[in-house]
């Protein structure tokens, strides 16, 4: 009976690790899914404010210049709107490029993803906000293809996941002000 018990617990334990892995939390398409794709980098952080607050600077994406330094230029051209929502198609730059990308998942205040072409890379951002007893927690992963991704892996390899980490940390520090 014991070892039956720790066997299921166990059991327990490692599904409950690998259900809490983005990678089956996030709605990847198929061509973009990290062990199919040439790239990808994952991040993540403990944000002590409710999803809600936390969305509402995510989704504010002519903002982001004011407080995340990967990104500049950012204008929504689908719409009249400020802020991103299901659809939308924005126009930005990042990590020296120029990118327009467009909404694929919008479940707020929890999903947000888009996917970004163009001939020399594609990708898809993908954003998770889980609530938590003291807030919530975001995970940002970032899955990419194209004949670019093999100077990003070679001479660039960090400098995305380093940008992803100064978003979230901008994130956290702007959704933890009262």
């Amino acid at each position: 009976m014991k070892t039956a018990l720790l066997l299921t617990s166990g059991f327990l334990a490692s599904f409950f690790a690998v259900a809490q892995s983005s990678d089956y939390l996030i709605n990847w398409p198929l061509e973009y899914e990290p062990s199919r794709s040439k790239f990808f980098v994952h991040n993540e952080i403990e944000i002590q404010a409710a999803p809600e607050k936390v969305w509402a600077l995510l989704v504010d994406a002519e903002a982001w210049p004011e407080w995340y330094e990967g990104a500049s230029n950012v204008a929504i051209t689908s719409s009249e709107t400020t802020v991103l929502e299901k659809e939308a198609i924005f126009q930005w730059n990042t990590m020296g490029l120029a990118f327009k990308s467009t909404v694929k998942e919008f479940e707020a205040p929890y999903r947000l993803s888009w996917e970004s072409k163009k001939k020399s890379i594609q990708g898809y951002h993908a954003w998770l906000i889980i609530p938590t007893a003291t807030g919530c927690r975001v995970i940002t992963d970032e899955s990419q293809n194209g004949w670019l991704t093999f100077f990003e892996k070679t001479f660039q390899r960090k400098k995305l996941k380093r940008l992803h980490e100064v978003w979230l940390r901008e994130l956290k520090k702007k959704s933890e002000q009262p």
